[in-house]
């Protein structure tokens, strides 16, 4: 597959090793070129380019930068002009309180709808939000990875990279879901750094049975 990342931090650098490894063509672009090229010599067998041609034809981009500098990565690579109209854009990003969890979207919509705006005809997906980058190591005990999406095509696309990572992919529903997924993440967020195991604080349950009764 040909995957674009835009950023070049850890997240980018783990998820972008996998899909080295998985035989993916990766093209890395980020504000700097030095970064982008340290970034890219990280993940194997990588290139780093500028952002525009980090999603130029693409057959995904990954968005993996801070919800404070979305707006200029999307720029950067011409979102507003449509570059990645038609385009799997899939939203790692956490818009939230460093620390506290709380989300920084007031008016009600998801970062990930912010995203869809920004870059008009993209086809967003959220995933691979809630957990941390050294989640992707070599070795590490399979995951599930919750998506979000309005496009078929979109969410298989990304689905296909979530299995490449060693994770398993879970669809909640269409993008209007995506606040949803974004609240799970500032729950785990503001309970980890006040010291406390989110995994203490969810049910334990499998698909045959569910924790909550209607009556």
């Amino acid at each position: 597959m040909r995957t674009g990342i835009l950023g070049t931090g850890t997240l980018a650098v783990a998820l972008g090793t996998r899909w080295v490894r998985a035989g993916h063509e990766v093209l890395v672009g980020g504000r700097s070129p030095d970064k982008a090229a340290a970034a890219a010599a990280r993940m194997g067998a990588a290139r780093a380019v500028t952002p525009a041609e980090a999603v130029a034809g693409r057959d995904a981009v990954l968005l993996a930068v801070s919800w404070h500098g979305v707006p200029d990565a999307l720029r950067s690579a011409g979102a507003a002009e449509g570059s990645l109209a038609g385009t799997p854009l899939i939203d790692p990003t956490n818009a939230v309180a460093h620390g506290v969890g709380e989300l920084l979207t007031p008016d009600g919509r998801s970062a990930a709808e912010h995203v869809a705006g920004w870059a008009p005809g993209a086809r967003v997906v959220k995933a691979f939000h809630v957990f941390p980058a050294d989640q992707w190591d070599e070795g590490r005990a399979p995951v599930t990875v919750v998506l979000a999406g309005d496009h078929e095509d979109a969410l298989r696309i990304t689905a296909d990279l979530v299995r490449d990572v060693g994770a398993r992919p879970a669809v909640l529903g269409g993008l209007r879901r995506a606040r949803q997924l974004e609240e799970v993440a500032g729950f785990v967020i503001g309970l980890a750094f006040s010291g406390i195991d989110p995994g203490s604080a969810v049910p334990r349950t499998n698909a045959s049975s569910t924790p909550f009764s209607p009556e």
